[in-house]
């Protein structure tokens, strides 16, 4: 595999060591440590493993931007009505940036994990107290894991799953190039690896210094994934059930789905699987630097207007469908104290998950960057929402207040316990062809959306919260299972996970179908009058509130997209991404026979 492999392990210790000048040719360089003066001890062992902690950090793995671009969940930055964004019109190739760019940076965090891996193994024998061996072990465990998961986002990425098998630290020349393995073999040595983390991990770290660390549950939560994406439900619930019911993990959802998106609640009781950012360390790294401890997603996703740089922002489907994500009327949580208002009291604008999801401009109810959203950002370009997760508008009042630029300490959090409970729903109805699941999928379902004060589904009185507010609808598997695609898993877990919505509908073979549903919806934009406070008069934001339909509205806008990705998308070419140019280029074996 071509990445950046080095002899050495530099570790930046700066040692100050007397020697001869008959010795300068038989003295190691003491800024660089060989394999056979480190990984000599337990601390090496840890040291290492922080590399490889690091290695997760690199933005180019979630490549969120094109994996979002890629999938139906958004427009790719400004330019209404067209764009030629190759990820978007599906016209990606090998040559791609983000393709190149993700395969390097999981290979690189597998060496990592490699040379973890190689040096327990050969320092484990020379262990003689039981507190040595245990924490070797649980580093083994948490490097096998990575090198699991790693392995597991290149088999569901690249080619089918047919990508190389990276299993050792590479001795000699002829080991960088090899061949691509079967999608059978890259599965089951990952699952081996994921296997072992998940016997031999913790449930929970006791220090607080360990907090950020994988689990026993994130191992487990992985292998139910691994599983469901094989369409393997009954082996994929005996892991999330594990998930769900064991009080050793302690997992349980937060109050507010709020607390997952922002900085003040990270690894909360909903985290399960969660990258740690800072933006306390390296200032002094380029923004796009990968051994950066921020990220960007703030800017990515956040408005000219407020510091961002737009690149993504919510497809209009998506949009239409948080605005009509229906609430529990009867819900206080749902009731606004105001003075205008008949009776001084009015309903939400929108649902709790659509405001804490994303920005629109007419929701007079959630804070934005210090005010509203109508006053923090114009809605230009045709830009009629924003999406708020991964942004700073909770604490700053532009992302030009985070310095340096363009940087945010947000935690990525790439799998929590809403995520799990709609997977464990979607194994109890068995992909919607098993009815007997129901009831018990409902359940899942429902805590999740009564947790944002949502319209239960189901007859009225019914399940655990029968005082809500229910459709009142009978449900079978295949609603169920609608429910799940189109509603609840992207309305809950927008922009979130490793490249869950493209593999969704990937896995549930709603591609290319699903592009062409969406080029053929025609919306509209139309201006939204408000009151500005900072001006003290009326003020608009020109075609900012979105609808779906045609208009004879001569002011307004209309609104489209997918059309070229309807078009262009061919399953044999687009399902996954191509083996990158980078790694032909450099390793002819690599190149699909």
């Amino acid at each position: 595999m071509k990445i950046k492999i080095y002899k050495y392990l530099v570790l930046g210790i700066s040692l100050i060591i007397p020697f001869s000048c008959s010795d300068f040719l038989t003295e190691r360089n003491p800024n660089q440590l060989s394999t056979d003066s480190f990984w000599l001890t337990v601390d090496d062992c840890n040291q290492g493993l922080t590399a490889v902690y690091n290695s997760f950090r690199n933005q180019n793995i979630m490549n969120l931007s094109d994996e979002t671009k890629r999938s139906d969940m958004c427009w790719p930055g400004w330019g209404r009505p067209n764009t030629t964004d190759q990820v978007y019109t599906q016209n990606f190739s090998s040559a791609t940036p983000g393709v190149n760019s993700k395969w390097e940076a999981l290979y690189k965090g597998i060496f990592r994990a490699n040379q973890v891996i190689e040096g327990v193994t050969k320092l484990q024998p020379s262990l003689s107290t039981s507190t040595q061996i245990a924490t070797a072990n649980t580093i083994l465990a948490q490097a096998r894991f990575f090198r699991g998961l790693f392995h597991f986002y290149l088999y569901e990425s690249f080619n089918g799953g047919s990508v190389i098998i990276a299993d050792k630290v590479p001795t000699d020349e002829s080991e960088y190039y090899k061949s691509l393995s079967k999608p059978e073999d890259v599965r089951a040595f990952y699952l081996k690896d994921l296997e072992f983390a998940y016997a031999n991990l913790p449930a929970k770290w006791t220090l607080a210094v360990d907090n950020g660390r994988v689990t026993k549950g994130a191992a487990a939560a992985v292998l139910g994934q691994s599983y469901l994406y094989e369409n393997n439900y009954t082996t994929a619930d005996v892991y999330f059930k594990d998930v769900i019911e064991n009080p050793a993990y302690g997992y349980k959802l937060v109050d507010n789905v709020g607390d997952n998106f922002d900085e003040s609640n990270e690894l909360n009781s909903e985290s399960i699987l969660e990258i740690v950012y800072s933006t306390a360390y390296k200032a002094e790294l380029n923004v796009y630097d990968e051994d950066n401890t921020s990220n960007n997603y703030n800017a990515i996703f956040s408005s000219a207007n407020t510091g961002g740089w737009r690149s993504v922002y919510p497809s209009c489907w998506l949009i239409m469908a948080y605005k009509k994500d229906s609430m529990d009327l009867n819900d206080p949580r749902n009731q606004i104290i105001d003075a205008t208002a008949p009776g001084g009291v009015r309903r939400r604008d929108y649902s709790l998950r659509t405001s804490y999801s994303i920005a629109l401009v007419d929701d007079r109810d959630l804070p934005y960057y210090g005010t509203t959203t109508a006053i923090a950002t114009i809605f230009n370009n045709k830009e009629t929402a924003y999406f708020r997760k991964y942004t700073n508008w909770k604490t700053r009042k532009s992302e030009k207040d985070v310095l340096p630029l363009y940087r945010s300490g947000i935690n990525f959090r790439v799998i929590r316990l809403a995520d799990v409970f709609l997977m464990h729903a979607e194994c109890l109805i068995k992909g919607g062809t098993d009815d007997a699941g129901v009831a018990e999928a409902l359940k899942f379902i429902n805590k999740v959306r009564y947790r944002s004060a949502l319209c239960l589904y189901g007859l009225n009185g019914s399940g655990e919260y029968p005082a809500s507010t229910h459709d009142n609808i009978t449900y079978n598997a295949n609603s169920v299972m609608n429910k799940i695609m189109y509603v609840e898993r992207p309305l809950e877990l927008s922009v979130e996970g490793h490249a869950s919505r493209f593999i969704d509908l990937r896995r549930w073979k709603l591609l290319p179908a699903r592009f062409v549903e969406l080029a053929a919806k025609v919306y509209y934009a139309l201006d939204y009058v408000y009151f500005d406070t900072t001006l003290g008069k009326p003020n608009t934001r020109w075609q900012s509130v979105l609808h779906e339909g045609i208009t004879d509205n001569p002011s307004a806008a209309t609104l489209f997209g997918f059309t070229q990705a309807a078009a262009n998308y061919n399953e044999a070419a687009h399902a996954y991404w191509p083996i990158p140019n980078g790694e032909t280029i450099a390793n002819p074996n690599a190149i699909k026979k």
